[in-house]
């Protein structure tokens, strides 16, 4: 076990809760469509006797800045991506049109924005609780590496040190993004 091989794997997960984080952001929507907003979270269609992703059974296009459109690779699943939107967590009522869905996406009120800033809160507090679990693995592995004659009683406080100092970092990150997001919530 090389310490800075650990700690940079450890750099790599933070990193990669940050980027999920990102992706997460990326399904709240502001005032704009984009197909993200859909896309991102995973919609869930049960077609053909199978469950299967909405982005694997249709292509979705923002043709107007609060108009979605999905078009079905096969027209057959119209009906069952249509009740998929309609059920997931946004709220959207979607409308089946000849080879197409269009989905409408309101105005959001500014109950609605209160809402969504309570959600990107809370994916932000998802987001630090992973970063924590990154945190807590990486100490473990530096009392393992001390236990194993790898580090020192120095080193093992030292390759601590590291560790939290890139906790601190990343939440920072996480906290950036969480404000940024929320303020881009409230912008009407």
């Amino acid at each position: 076990m090389d310490p800075d091989e650990t700690l940079l794997e450890i750099e790599d997960s933070m990193s990669k809760c940050v980027d999920y984080l990102v992706h997460e952001f990326a399904s709240v929507r502001t005032g704009k469509a984009s197909p993200a907003l859909i896309e991102n979270l995973d919609v869930m269609v049960h077609a053909y006797g199978a469950v299967s992703k909405l982005k694997s059974l249709a292509v979705i296009h923002s043709p107007e800045p609060r108009m979605l459109t999905v078009q079905p690779f096969d027209p057959a699943t119209t009906r069952d991506i249509e009740r998929a939107i309609r059920e997931c967590k946004l709220g959207l009522n979607p409308a089946a049109a000849d080879r197409s869905i269009r989905v409408p996406i309101p105005e959001l009120s500014e109950e609605r924005r209160r809402e969504m800033v309570k959600m990107v809160k809370h994916l932000g507090e998802e987001a630090k609780v992973r970063l924590r679990a990154v945190r807590k693995n990486g100490m473990d592995a530096a009392k393992k590496m001390k236990a194993d004659n790898y580090l020192t009683e120095d080193g093992q406080k030292d390759f601590e040190k590291e560790i939290q100092d890139l906790t601190q970092t990343y939440t920072k990150k996480i906290d950036d993004l969480a404000v940024a997001k929320e303020a881009e919530l409230m912008k009407v």
